[in-house]
């Protein structure tokens, strides 16, 4: 319990500490008001901005879950194929490490004129970009896992690959899978903010944070950047919920002495 309560205290302590310093900074003089607002001002433009703050991260939430969705699949299925045989991942090594460091802010600009100004496709395909590099090493990484002495078990059942793949394989990597989700769940909310200054339909968060400060709005403009903060926080804990549901209990991390087994081991050896 007290550890529990350390680690939800500490951060918040810290959160605190540095919205006071925030505010103490705004007011001084040293930076101007309209540069760096307060949180003050920037909590009164959230709660005057709230429905319009609602509306454009269900836009932008939208997008990037569409984008993962599809970058996620994506990536297992070329994973699996990629595992199937060597000159396979030889093959796809290359594409994947070019589709890595795609630049976005050259490629958003490009997608929104190929699809029109009226789609959000551009958005999601971006989103989808930015999940697949992640889950598709992950995903690779977690297919080798699997011991030679049980995939020859398997095949003196006269299970079929497909079987082997089922039963074997993808039991296997799901930790690596859901933790190459939970990587890729905070950049596909960033590329599709990223990707909404680039044109597009308007009503993003994205859009409206480049639209606020561009009038000058910089205290709007915040609460925009807020609103980010807590969808990109929103993905990330979700799928960090799903990862820890997808992990045995016997394979994570203990947290106490007593329950390490290299602890017990040792006490029980002395």
């Amino acid at each position: 319990m007290t550890s529990t309560a350390a680690r939800i205290t500490a951060p918040l302590a810290l959160g605190l500490l540095v919205l006071v310093a925030w505010q103490a900074l705004s007011g001084s003089g040293v930076i101007d008001a309209y540069l760096l607002p307060s949180p003050l001002a920037i909590a009164a433009e959230i709660g005057e901005f709230l429905p319009s703050l609602v509306g454009s991260a269900v836009i932008t939430g939208t997008n990037s879950l569409i984008g993962l969705v599809a970058g996620s699949l994506l990536g297992v299925a070329l994973a699996l194929i990629a595992s199937r045989a060597a000159f396979l991942d030889d093959l796809f090594a290359p594409i994947v490490a070019g589709l890595a460091v795609v630049p976005i802010v050259a490629l958003a600009p490009v997608l929104n004129t190929m699809f029109g100004a009226d789609s959000q496709f551009s958005r999601q395909a971006i989103a989808a970009l930015a999940t697949f590099v992640p889950v598709f090493v992950n995903t690779l990484r977690g297919l080798r896992q699997t011991r030679a002495v049980h995939r020859d078990l398997l095949r003196v059942y006269a299970a079929s690959p497909g079987q082997v793949t089922r039963h074997l394989t993808l039991p296997t990597a799901r930790p690596f899978i859901f933790t190459g989700i939970r990587i890729a769940s905070s950049l596909a909310v960033i590329s599709a903010l990223v990707a909404e200054y680039f044109g597009g339909p308007r009503g993003g968060l994205g859009g409206l944070i480049s639209t606020s400060a561009a009038s000058s709005a910089y205290a709007r403009a915040w609460a925009y950047v807020v609103g980010s903060i807590v969808l990109g926080l929103l993905f990330f804990v979700v799928t960090s919920a799903m990862e820890r549901l997808a992990t045995p209990s016997s394979s994570r991390p203990s947290r106490r002495a007593g329950e390490n087994p290299l602890h017990n081991q040792s006490k029980g050896t002395t």
